[in-house]
């Protein structure tokens, strides 16, 4: 398989209105997209961007107005069915567990839908109840659990056939921060370990930074780029920091070539230099404030990747 998506000049419109307000409303616009096996990819883009509508198209819910695409070697459309066995999707306002039911019995339907057999359903339910913690609630109906609590029996039925490719809108929405790192942790372990592909979408941009080293940022219902997080940040010419820890209080170091803005804290012990890749280097400028001050520390800060989004936005 060359690719585990691969979509071309794909389009998407909507007839909106009634009579002779009746008109074309165009949802996506010449998509290219490519993901290959294994990758982790970050779909981006504000409201009404088109993100939802691309993926309800990839995951065989939506027919292309237009374009080519093919999932898993499939085409979504027409193979639905055997589609649905090569892909875990989790939406954060659908459900795929049995509201009446305990999760510990939407799970074992989920699994008998799939085929899965007794000991790899087995073998698979005890890795997620180890490392999402759903012991404690695993035979409490799905009704009765929180937000938290059933996004993570969501991303669980979404593993449980080993999808080639897994999708996910939000999968940490509601979940504290100690359970958005664990699950983060085990969203990296199944795609670094099991090659699992990830296609992501989310407002939670710290989701992106650490489980994905690509972004697609899709805005108006185009692709406006597609890249690696740190070739984005480069091109978009996003200012870095240098802060350093000094042993004495010093005047601000601003008249340092390559400098762009020095922001003093800590009573002058502490200093923020903000520079241009394309005006200096990080080791330049920390040689000529060590000519200048004694260090007692470094740290050479990158910009966020919410800071790269919203120039991308802003684009």
């Amino acid at each position: 398989m060359s690719a585990i998506v691969e979509a071309g000049a794909l389009r998407r419109e909507f007839t909106v209105g009634r009579g002779r307000a009746r008109r074309r409303l165009v949802a996506v616009e010449d998509v290219d997209l490519r993901i290959a096996p294994g990758e982790a990819v970050g779909f981006l883009g504000p409201n009404g961007a088109g993100k939802s509508t691309t993926i309800k198209m990839l995951t065989g819910i939506l027919v292309p107005t237009a374009g080519r695409l093919r999932v898993c070697g499939l085409d979504p459309n027409r193979q639905r069915r055997a589609l649905a066995h090569q892909i875990g999707v989790v939406f954060g306002q659908r459900s795929q567990l049995w509201w009446d039911l305990p999760l510990r019995e939407s799970f074992a339907l989920l699994g008998a839908i799939h085929r899965v057999g007794a000991a790899e359903h087995r073998t698979r339910l005890e890795r997620c109840t180890d490392v999402l913690e759903l012991g404690p609630f695993l035979d409490t109906p799905v009704r009765q659990l929180s937000l938290g609590q059933r996004m993570r029996g969501e991303v669980t039925a979404a593993l449980l056939h080993a999808p080639t490719l897994l999708v996910l809108d939000e999968p940490t929405v509601g979940l504290d921060l100690v359970s958005k790192e664990r699950l983060r942790a085990f969203l990296q372990e199944v795609n670094l370990v099991d090659g699992m592909t990830i296609l992501l979408t989310t407002h939670d941009l710290p989701d992106v930074e650490r489980l994905c080293r690509r972004v697609v940022v899709i805005d108006h219902g185009r692709v406006v780029a597609d890249d690696a997080i740190d070739a984005l940040r480069a091109r978009s010419g996003g200012a870095r920091e240098v802060v350093v820890e000094l042993t004495a209080p010093a005047a601000p170091l601003d008249d340092l070539p390559g400098v762009r803005a020095v922001r003093v804290e800590a009573d002058g012990m502490r200093q923020r230099l903000a520079f241009a890749p394309a005006d200096t280097t990080a080791a330049t400028l920390i040689a000529a404030v060590a000519a200048r001050v004694e260090l007692r520390d470094v740290t050479v800060v990158e910009p966020s990747i919410e800071d790269l989004v919203r120039t991308l936005y802003a684009g």
